[in-house]
C-alpha cells in the first residue's frame, strides 16, 4: 500500500505541477522557450501539494494508526489480537466506524504542510538549477535547444568546463547535467521539509489523537496546546531526521523525473 500511494501521489504532484505551470505560462503569453516566472513555479507547486491530499490523507492516517497500534495490548493478555490486521483492514475499519471523513482527519494540517512545502520544493529546485547552470545553457526540465546541419543533428552538452558536441544519428536527446539535477533535488527536499515539519508534527498529533484519548478540539487547539506545554521547539521535532532522509530521496526523485521527461518529450 505505501508503494502504491507514493506512486499515485507522485504522479498527481508532478502532473498537476507541470500542467499548472504550463497554464500559467500561457496566461502570461509566454512561449515554449520562455523561462517560467518564479511566482508561477511557486503557485504550481502549491496547487500540486494541496491536490495530493486527496490521495495521501487516507494512506497517511492508515500508516499512523498502524504505527501507533498499542492500545489493544495495554492491560490485555499477551495473546490478544491487534485491532487492525493490515493496511486494507485498517482503511475499511476506519471508514466503517468514522465514515469517509474519518480518513481525512488532519487533512487541513496535511494540506498546509504539503502546499507550502511543495511550493518551496519546486521553487528551490528551479532556483538552484538556475544558479548552477552556465549562462546560455538550458536548465533541466526546459525544452532542449537543438543545432541542425543539412544532413545530421548535433547535440551540445556541458561536460566539466568544456562544451562537447556529440553526434546523434538522425534523432537525439538532451543530456542534462545530472550532478546539478541531483544536488538541486536534494537541497529542495531539505528546504521543503524545513518548512513542512511543523505542520507534519501537528498533523500526526491530530491523527493519533483518536487512538489513545481525545486531547485536542481541533487544529488551532492542537497548535496552541503543543506550544504551551512543550515550547516552540516541539514544532520542529524530527526535522533533522526528515532532512537526512529528504536529501537522498529527492536526489533520486528529480533524477527519475528528468529522465522520464527526456524519454517522453517529443522529438523536434
Amino acid at each position: 500500500m505505501p508503494v502504491t500511494t507514493v506512486s499515485i501521489s507522485s504522479s498527481v504532484v508532478f502532473g498537476i505541477y507541470r500542467n499548472c505551470l504550463q497554464g500559467l505560462c500561457m496566461l502570461r503569453g509566454g512561449g515554449a522557450d520562455t523561462p517560467p516566472h518564479k511566482l508561477d513555479i511557486f503557485l504550481s507547486g502549491l496547487a500540486a501539494g494541496v491536490a495530493q491530499v486527496s490521495v495521501m490523507s487516507p494512506a497517511d492516517i492508515v500508516k499512523v494508526q498502524l504505527q501507533c497500534q498499542t492500545e489493544p495490548y495495554l492491560g490485555s493478555s499477551l495473546d490478544s489480537k491487534p485491532k487492525y490486521r493490515g493496511p486494507i483492514h485498517c482503511l475499511l475499519t476506519i471508514a466503517r466506524e468514522q465514515g469517509l471523513l474519518g480518513l481525512y482527519k488532519g487533512a487541513g494540517a496535511l494540506a498546509l504542510r504539503d502546499g507550502s512545502s511543495f511550493a518551496t520544493y519546486f521553487l528551490t529546485y528551479n532556483v538552484v538549477c538556475g544558479w548552477l547552470t552556465p549562462v546560455g545553457q538550458k536548465q533541466p526540465g526546459e525544452e532542449p535547444r537543438w543545432m541542425f546541419s543539412s544532413k545530421v543533428m548535433w547535440m551540445c552538452f556541458k561536460t566539466s568546463d568544456e562544451h562537447v558536441c556529440a553526434f546523434v544519428g538522425g534523432l537525439g536527446c538532451p543530456l542534462p547535467d545530472w550532478a546539478v539535477i541531483m544536488l538541486a533535488g536534494g537541497v529542495s527536499g531539505m528546504c521543503g521539509w524545513s518548512l513542512g515539519t511543523p505542520m507534519d508534527v501537528i498533523k500526526a498529533r491530530l491523527q493519533v489523537d483518536s487512538v489513545t484519548q481525545r486531547r485536542y478540539r481541533g487544529f488551532v487547539h492542537c497548535v496552541t496546546e503543543s506550544v504551551r506545554q512543550e515550547g516552540p521547539g516541539v514544532l520542529f521535532r524530527g526535522l533533522g531526521l526528515n532532512c537526512l532522509r529528504a536529501f537522498p530521496v529527492n536526489m533520486a526523485v528529480f533524477w527519475a523525473y528528468e529522465l522520464v521527461l527526456r524519454f517522453l518529450r517529443p522529438a523536434p
